[in-house]
């Protein structure tokens, strides 16, 4: 049977000792990385070829830390998860080489998003029960989601993964060998589906999914975020004046914020998951959806706020994701499709449609809801492209 390779992310329960482990690998990834960039710079500045990921891991080794004993401590951390920084940074140079992406930036403690990698070497690697997870070097890790991760005794294979930090809690990301199993094809009509702001997404088939930003939840946490900044704002600007305030009650605080945040994102990212799993759940044939210019669109000042924190580049991912795992296809429209604009009725296009105008109305005498009108024109048009 084929073997595909799946991403399963949950939040671990380290103890102590672990935690501090974590802690140092991590480190120790930050520091190797930001020492493999430096170094090519200094190559680059003196005329010297530059050196990949895997000559600079030799030269590390056999050579630098030999001179330098100051930097043994970095043989303590699994040579695995160093090895895999240098690579990363071997492949950001790569990267700016072929003009795909700017000089990669230098990592920073508590910004970057900096993870522990481990890798299957042997047969006790890697082993997952149902409660807790094997992780090379740091031993069985309590799983705070039990059953989540597929385990080893039903004959699953986790090939690698990661162990991240955010806000202060821990998670892991593993990398499991699962069956690929035959999808029957959805015999059910298609859907359309515009994204919007007012809503966040609309459906031909009538249901609309409200804008979770506007939850008294969302808010409520949004206020009190607001003022826990104002309040790491004055500790920061105290620091400056020169007057008393503790470092570690600005760790406290930024810490309050970093939590605030990863809640509010959590709500969010719920929130997309399970309007994926109702829209699916229907069986469609297809959906269809926009390609929209998400970064054009954030140029707008007054709009770009909204749009960020509607989060559609992670929807139309994650529905991809899932439209591939239950035989859906997946169409998009061209960006420049006047979805918004054409008349489902007759199929006019009414040019001087304003951003404001939330009833469409055409000189046909077909009256509709603008965005439901725009989802009835995806889900049957004709020109599109399968993601």
């Amino acid at each position: 049977m084929k073997k595909l390779l799946k991403s399963f992310k949950t939040e671990i329960n380290p103890t102590l000792e672990q935690k501090t482990k974590i802690n140092k690998t991590i480190g120790t990834c930050r520091y190797v990385y930001n020492f493999y960039l430096t170094h090519n710079k200094e190559l680059h500045d003196t005329g010297q070829k530059f050196m990949s990921g895997k000559s600079f891991s030799v030269w590390l080794n056999n050579e630098y830390l030999l001179n330098n004993s100051d930097y043994l401590w970095i043989k303590e951390v699994s040579s695995k998860s160093v090895k895999k920084s240098i690579e990363d940074g071997c492949v950001a140079f790569t990267r700016f080489f072929k003009g795909q992406s700017k000089f990669p930036k230098f990592k920073k403690k508590g910004k970057s998003d900096v993870k522990m990698y481990f890798v299957k070497n042997n047969p006790k690697d890697c082993l997952c029960e149902r409660h807790r997870i094997n992780i090379p070097t740091l031993g069985w890790v309590r799983l705070k989601e039990k059953g989540y991760i597929p385990t080893t005794k039903d004959g699953y294979v986790i090939k690698s993964g990661t162990v991240s930090i955010k806000a202060g809690r821990y998670y892991v990301s593993a990398l499991v060998e699962i069956p690929d199993t035959e999808i029957t094809n959805n015999a059910n009509e298609g859907i359309g589906i515009d994204l919007g702001l007012k809503d966040f997404a609309i459906a031909s088939n009538g249901k609309i999914y409200k804008n979770i930003n506007k939850s008294v939840r969302i808010k409520k946490l949004e206020k009190q975020l607001r003022r826990e900044q104002r309040c790491l704002s004055r500790k920061y600007e105290n620091l400056k004046k020169g007057e008393s305030t503790q470092r570690a009650n600005i760790q406290k605080q930024k810490l309050k914020v970093q939590k605030l945040h990863h809640r509010i994102d959590n709500i969010r990212t719920d929130y997309i998951n399970k309007t994926i799993a109702e829209i699916v759940k229907t069986k469609p044939s297809y959906i269809t959806i926009e390609d929209l210019n998400v970064s054009g669109i954030m140029k707008n000042r007054h709009l770009s706020k909204a749009v960020a924190s509607q989060k559609f580049h992670e929807f139309r991912t994650k529905l991809k994701i899932k439209c591939d795992d239950n035989g859906i296809k997946l169409r998009v429209v061209d960006r420049f499709y006047p979805s918004s604009k054409l008349c489902h009725c007759c199929g006019s296009i009414k040019k001087d449609l304003k951003l404001s105008d939330r009833i469409y109305k055409c000189e046909c005498g077909y009256v509709e809801d603008r965005d439901f009108n725009a989802s009835l024109n995806l889900r049957d048009a004709v020109t599109y492209n399968i993601a």
